[in-house]
């Protein structure tokens, strides 16, 4: 049954990395998404590294002098993780690799000895194997508590989306502080073992008394009594000297550490849940890191066709504005709406070819109603008046060149305000996939349209347009 259960954690787990690298290689970025979004696939790929090579995290988290520098320290069995007298001596995040393969073998040999004494119709369910992990890193991290620990108090955060198994470490009955950052660890679906440090420093009944309000009134029975484990990290041990003269004299000074139980307890979840415990946290993980690719990939994309839109929309103007034939600037303002549409579909990664362009157009144009038929109407009657002035320039000697001018840019004008329109409800219909949502094309457009800024718009393409405009007639002029 182990056997089984065993090849069971490992099918599991190669499931696990295989999902993280199709998550990686179906990102589906442009060259220039992959630069603004380096930092974030790097993750990703620490992620599948960490998958890959079996570490599992152990944070420990608590207010400023629990002793959670200490108790990390008693577990790796040497002084690695700095502790002292000063108020949070840690002031960022450090890990250090635990080397459990040791402590596996005592516990294990240990444990089989108290097996053995048993009576012989029990059997002890505290065994540990060499099922764990291959890799354990212990993470301290600064106390929640500090002062103007902001930044600190974000890292703590951070890691403990990371961290596989979470020691939250307290040393009386727990603050509101406490009581609050351990729900919140609870409600992320975090596994959390609640450590009571410096019980020395309590007398037993005291003791008692305290896991008992911990357990009952803080915790409701959320964490299982399995999970809440004593500890002494650095015990304090009163001892009494008597000088030459006589006289009986008392000091106090550091014991050896006491962490049997919780280091028990971390084994015994790493034997049978240390690799479904990576699986399922670093998948959860890759997902977080996930939705900010796909968020910050979509806020890429759509600066991007902002910038594209933008610069269609001057080009229709121009094309408008130049164009003195009757319905021929219309057709081509229309060419150039098709044209806009199917870049936008390449920006968000959408195929679309150039039938399904003019039929989405077609549809968005329907959908825009009332705003479509009186620019229709406008840019129709406008470009009329633009052929009649271009026409009576040469008779005239050129006096009507200045109303020609006037009707193009307001003919431009509309023109592109349409396309502006066009092609913000193309953007958010292509944002969400190639659909509508629940409430279609209509309720996409009136959206849209009732935060659309036409007076800014209509100014802002003028601007940009008499510029363009005045620079064309220049150059015509220098180049005849």
């Amino acid at each position: 049954m182990d056997t089984f259960d065993q090849l069971t954690d490992d099918l599991r787990y190669q499931q696990a990395i295989a999902s993280v690298k199709k998550l990686i290689t179906s990102l589906d970025l442009s060259p220039r998404e992959k630069a603004g979004l380096a930092a974030e696939i790097g993750h990703l790929h620490g992620v599948l590294q960490k998958l890959e090579d079996q570490v599992l995290h152990i944070a420990a988290f608590g207010m400023v002098g629990r002793g959670k520098s200490s108790l990390l320290n008693a577990l790796v069995g040497q002084t690695v993780f700095q502790t002292g007298p000063l108020h949070g001596v840690t002031q960022q995040a450090e890990g250090v690799a635990w080397q459990v393969e040791k402590d596996q073998q005592i516990y294990s040999a240990t444990l089989s000895s108290q097996a053995s004494d048993q009576v012989s119709d029990q059997t002890s369910d505290r065994t540990v194997s060499s099922r764990a992990a291959a890799r354990v890193e212990l993470i301290d991290t600064p106390g929640i508590d500090e002062v103007a620990g902001d930044e600190r108090q974000a890292i703590a955060q951070k890691i403990a989306r990371q961290a596989d198994l979470i020691l939250f470490v307290v040393a009386s009955d727990l603050t509101q502080l406490e009581h609050d950052a351990l729900l919140e660890l609870y409600q992320a679906g975090k596994p959390v073992l609640l450590v009571f440090n410096k019980s020395d420093q309590y007398a037993q009944n005291d003791r008692a008394q305290i896991l008992e309000k911990i357990q009952s009134v803080h915790l409701a029975d959320r964490i299982p009594t399995e999970n809440i484990v004593i500890a002494a990290a650095a015990p304090l041990i009163k001892k009494a000297v008597r000088k030459p003269g006589g006289q009986l004299t008392t000091f106090t000074e550091r014991g050896p550490a006491d962490v049997t139980d919780l280091k028990l307890r971390i084994l015994e979840i790493l034997q049978r849940e240390g690799k479904a415990l990576v699986a399922l946290n670093t998948l959860l993980y890759a997902d977080d890191i996930n939705q900010q690719v796909v968020e910050q990939k979509l806020a890429l994309r759509d600066r991007a066709a902002d910038d594209t839109i933008w610069k269609t929309v001057l080009t229709k103007s121009v094309a408008v504005a130049l164009n003195p034939l009757t319905v021929v600037d219309l057709l081509s303002g229309a060419a150039i709406d098709v044209a806009l549409i199917i870049a936008l579909a390449k920006l968000y990664g959408i195929e679309m070819t150039q039938k399904g362009a003019a039929q989405l157009l077609k549809k968005i144009a329907l959908s825009l109603g009332g705003l479509t038929v009186s620019e229709l109407a406008i840019t129709f009657g406008l470009s009329g008046l633009k052929s009649v002035l271009a026409a009576a320039a040469i008779p005239t000697g050129g006096l009507t060149a200045s109303p020609y001018v006037s009707v193009a840019l307001a003919q431009a004008t509309v023109s592109g305000v349409s396309t502006y329109a066009i092609a913000q409800v193309t953007k958010t219909y292509l944002a969400n996939g190639a659909t509508w949502g629940k409430g279609g094309p209509k309720a996409v457009v009136t959206e849209i349209l009732s935060e659309l800024d036409e007076d800014s718009i209509m100014q802002q393409i003028r601007q940009e347009l008499a510029e363009k405009l005045e620079l064309q007639t220049r150059w015509t002029k220098s180049n005849p």
